[in-house]
């Protein structure tokens, strides 16, 4: 079996560290190539390229990429701050990674994306998702998450609270609120990579429950 060479983005965020970790310990995989602003630990299977603008680097020959990017709000980020990093940063690298040879794709999005809803964060998430889409992958999945547990290396302001409130909802949360319930990012990160080695021809969209099952 030919090895991996796989490309993540966002690896030092909760989910793209938890991808990042599974795809260097997988033996089926030859090498990842993870270009981030600020180096991350080193590993005999990583290349590790540091961002120094918008634009991402020339890659190598890549077979799968991963795209685990995400600003928040929540820290003061502004609306343009965060269309360029979920958005626009999330684009380019589907077309940096599809001119490097990848078939398979795998995107982070969020619970409720909707391209026809009246708030802007879940209305970016889906542009993002119709972009990727878009980009000429034989194989596309879009993950989305309800809020998502696991250490941060920056905590958010306001994570305490919403954990606590999270967790007193979680037992109240079935039928069609079960997507709403919080998920370890670490699953996240196990459900994706699966679903993208699965190679389904097309976009498959996972919902956070489908994500924890």
């Amino acid at each position: 079996m030919k090895a991996i060479v796989s490309a993540v983005a966002g690896a030092t965020g909760l989910v793209g560290g938890f991808v990042l970790s599974r795809l260097l310990g997988d033996p089926s995989v030859a090498r990842v190539v993870a270009p981030t602003r600020r180096p991350v630990a080193p590993h005999p299977k990583l290349v590790n390229p540091i961002l120094t603008d918008k634009t991402w680097p020339a890659l190598p020959p890549i077979d799968e990429a991963y795209a685990c990017l995400g600003a928040t709000m929540l820290k003061g980020h502004g609306k343009a701050a965060f269309r360029a990093v979920d958005l626009d940063l999330t684009k380019a690298f589907a077309r940096a990674t599809r001119a490097a040879g990848a078939g398979r794709f795998g995107l982070v999005s969020s619970v409720g994306a909707d391209a026809r809803s009246r708030f802007f964060y879940p209305r970016v998430k889906a542009e993002a998702e119709a972009a990727v889409g878009g980009a000429g992958f034989v194989s596309t999945v879009i993950a989305r998450p309800s809020f998502l547990l696991g250490p941060r290396l920056e905590p958010r302001p306001g994570d305490g609270v919403v954990l606590a409130v999270m967790k007193l909802l979680d037992p109240l949360m079935a039928g069609r609120l079960r997507r709403w319930r919080a998920i370890e990012a670490d699953d996240v990160a196990a459900a994706l990579i699966s679903a993208v080695r699965g190679k389904v021809p097309g976009v498959l969209v996972l919902e956070s429950e489908d994500l924890r099952a």
